[in-house]
C-alpha cells in the first residue's frame, strides 16, 4: 500500500509540473504572437488589411505615386473606413506560420500596380527636400543581409492597449549601421505619406 501511495503521490507531481510547464509555454506563445482585431494570431501567408486603432486618424495603407510615377510610396488614405490595399507579412524562415513581436518582416502588398515591380516595402534614403525617409515600394524580399537590411521591418506592441506599431530596426546584417526609428505618418499636400517618425501609426490587423 505504501508503494502505491508513493507511486501515486509521483504521478501527481509529475502532472502537476507537466500542467505548469504547458500554462508557462501558452502564456508565452500569447505574450510574443502579434494578433488580429479578432484576436487571432497574425500568419504568414495570410492577407491583412492595416487600419489605425483610432478613429479620426484615416484609413487603410495603399500605394500612390509622390514625386514621379514610379516607384510608389507606401500611404494612409484619408478616408474611413477604408481598407486600404491588402498585405502579407513575410519572414526569413519560410516554415514559420505565426508573426512574432520584433521579427524581422517584409511586407507586400498582395496587389498589382502600374510600375513593373515588387509591391514590397523599402526604407527610402533621406529626401532632399523634407528630409524625412519615407516607406517605399520596390522591395525585393527575403536575402537577409547588406544588400536588404532595407526592405525589413518589424512588429512591437505599442503601451497596454491592443495596438501595434509598425518600426523599422532590422537585425538581419549584424555589421551594418541603421538608424531605427518607428513608422509614422506626414501629411503633405492632402496626402498622408509613411515615413521615420518621433510619433508611431499606432495600428491593428484584420483579416480579409
Amino acid at each position: 500500500m505504501k508503494i502505491s501511495n508513493l507511486i501515486a503521490g509521483l504521478l501527481c507531481l509529475f502532472l502537476s509540473f507537466s500542467c505548469l510547464a504547458s500554462a508557462r509555454l501558452t502564456q508565452t506563445v500569447t505574450n510574443t504572437t502579434v494578433l488580429d482585431i479578432d484576436g487571432h494570431e497574425l500568419q504568414t501567408d495570410t492577407n491583412y488589411y492595416i487600419h489605425p486603432t483610432t478613429s479620426g486618424n484615416g484609413g487603410g495603407l495603399a500605394l500612390a505615386s509622390r514625386d514621379r510615377t514610379c516607384p510608389f510610396y507606401v500611404m494612409q488614405e484619408n478616408l474611413e473606413p477604408s481598407n486600404g490595399l491588402p498585405l502579407r507579412f513575410l519572414t526569413m524562415e519560410n516554415k514559420q506560420q505565426f508573426i512574432s513581436l520584433s521579427t524581422d518582416l517584409n511586407i507586400v502588398f498582395y496587389a498589382a500596380t502600374i510600375c513593373v515591380q515588387s509591391t514590397a516595402w523599402r526604407l527610402g534614403g533621406i529626401d532632399e527636400v523634407t528630409g524625412r525617409r519615407y516607406v517605399m515600394s520596390g522591395a525585393v524580399t527575403g536575402h537577409p543581409g547588406i544588400d536588404t537590411v532595407r526592405n525589413w521591418f518589424k512588429l512591437e506592441k505599442y503601451g497596454g492597449g491592443n495596438g501595434y506599431m509598425i518600426v523599422f530596426c532590422p537585425n538581419v546584417c549584424s555589421f551594418c549601421k541603421v538608424v531605427c526609428g518607428n513608422v509614422g505618418v506626414f501629411s503633405e499636400n492632402g496626402k498622408r505619406w509613411l515615413a521615420l517618425s518621433d510619433q508611431p501609426l499606432i495600428v491593428g490587423f484584420k483579416k480579409t
